[in-house]
């Protein structure tokens, strides 16, 4: 799958999330990359940036936080195009949870990892 119709996909599950796990996004811009800086196919997404936990740290002006999605990993994982959606929720729901402060044993207990 090239990378536009990849990146219409991660669109089109945004619009799918639930308004009030959006709605608080401040400050973050989502990207897709091809694979990790290492390139591995292990990594399907990362949050860079500052917990809203820990906002305390967060200045005027600061760079926009960051989720980035994988999308080499992510066509790797998943054999359909359901999975491929499937699993691109998972990650964004994933995301932003960290975003929210949510850590990964948390999301595991939840069910989200």
């Amino acid at each position: 799958m090239d990378a536009a119709t990849f990146e219409q996909l991660v669109i089109d599950e945004l619009d799918l999330l639930p308004d009030d796990m959006v709605e608080g996004l401040d400050n973050v811009v989502f990207v897709v990359e091809d694979r990790p800086e290492d390139g591995s196919l292990d990594l399907l997404g990362l949050y860079d940036g500052w917990a809203l936990t820990e906002r305390d740290r967060y200045g005027v002006g600061e760079l926009p936080d960051c989720i980035i999605l994988y999308r080499e990993p992510h066509l790797a994982l998943c054999e359909t195009d359901d999975e491929l959606r499937d699993e691109l929720h998972t990650t964004l729901v994933h995301e932003i949870a960290h975003f929210y402060g949510i850590d990964d044993d948390r999301l595991h207990e939840l069910g989200w990892a």
